[in-house]
């Protein structure tokens, strides 16, 4: 791979005035719980004691997926397609959120099966009309893994320079949740069937016909479970884009809202490549694809929200950001013990 990170975890100097600071804020003691854990992270990883969220974005990757022509989706591939345009024209499940939330949403096409028409909003980053069919053949070449390296770091570097300090990211391709058991079981040495479920809403009789195609896909794969090895050969263009995003975002020490199990996936891949990136993330909720619960676990990480969601898009990430909001206004907003002259009360 071309394309390299420098990530370092947040100097740790700082995090007794941190917490110093959180302790003496006008409350018993931990009374604010996910709130105050929330405040001493993200003041670790801005150095400072008066932390600020600036130009929230959600970055949306899409792609089309080689094996979605095995039928492992209720959704056929033309869908895509048409939710990047129901994306343009704000009518998304991800629109309404970032409107409620103050979020920017940038929707790159990283290698979307159709010819779009030439469209301001739309980032054409496209790769390849599509992934190949990992059933038979690698999902992309190396080449096309550095490019999607390249890209997907690059729409972070954009965001940054236009004030960005929180991000969070999103994606659309139909069968990505197939991709993401993939990725999952030869990560993590989950077994398979506990990696796979319904996407976007398959019956119990299509998690079975999905779990036999991937058991396939999986036997018949010859390489190792390096990182790069496995989402070469089981990728995503948006996917691997979403990687190089968060990775770019982390060297850059900005928050990463995380969302739900691709991107949870993503996240699980990339600290493959860097751990020092999972200091970064936030995760946002725990979604309702089998294999979410048993990744967060996995990773040791406790999710904000819990509300069922398995829309992807971001979706989650963004619900979850007013909490972030909260945990910054706590930290700069409250008054301490002494601002207030009140006796300390634990």
């Amino acid at each position: 791979m071309n394309t390299q990170f420098h990530i370092t975890r947040p100097d740790r100097a700082i995090e007794p005035a941190l917490r110093d600071k959180i302790e003496n804020l006008t409350k018993p003691k931990g009374s604010l719980g996910q709130l105050e854990e929330l405040a001493l992270q993200v003041g670790l990883i801005q150095q400072t004691l008066e932390p600020a969220l600036r130009h929230p974005v959600n970055v949306i990757y899409a792609a089309d997926h080689g094996i979605a022509d095995e039928g492992i989706s209720k959704s056929p591939k033309e869908v895509t397609r048409q939710v990047v345009f129901n994306f343009l024209n704000g009518g998304a499940g991800i629109c309404f959120l970032a409107r409620q939330h103050g979020f920017e949403i940038k929707i790159v096409d990283s290698g979307v099966d159709y010819d779009f028409p030439p469209i301001p909003q739309l980032i054409d980053r496209k790769i390849r009309k599509g992934t190949r069919n990992y059933l038979y053949e690698p999902a992309m070449t190396e080449e096309e893994l550095d490019l999607a390296f390249q890209y997907g770091a690059g729409i972070v570097s954009d965001c940054y320079r236009e004030g960005c300090n929180v991000i969070s990211f999103g994606e659309m391709g139909v069968a990505n949740t197939a991709t993401s058991s993939l990725w999952m079981t030869c990560l993590t040495g989950i077994p398979l069937i506990d990696c796979v479920g319904a996407g976007s809403g398959l019956d119990a009789e299509g998690v079975r016909h999905k779990y036999e195609v991937l058991k396939q896909a999986f036997g018949r794969y010859e390489g190792d479970r390096r990182p790069l090895a496995v989402a070469r050969h089981f990728g995503g263009y948006e996917m691997v884009m979403a990687v190089a995003g968060m990775l770019r975002a982390a060297e850059l020490k900005m928050v990463i809202l995380v969302d739900g199990f691709i991107m949870t996936n993503c996240v699980l891949l990339a600290s493959r490549l860097y751990p020092e990136m999972l200091e970064y993330c936030v995760f946002g909720h725990r979604g309702d694809e089998a294999g979410h619960k048993r990744l967060l676990t996995y990773l040791g990480v406790r999710p904000l929200l819990s509300l069922g969601l398995r829309l992807g898009e971001g979706s989650g990430a963004v619900c979850a950001y007013p909490i972030l909001d909260s945990a910054v206004r706590m930290i700069n907003e409250m008054h301490t013990f002494q601002q207030a002259a009140i006796t300390k009360y634990f």
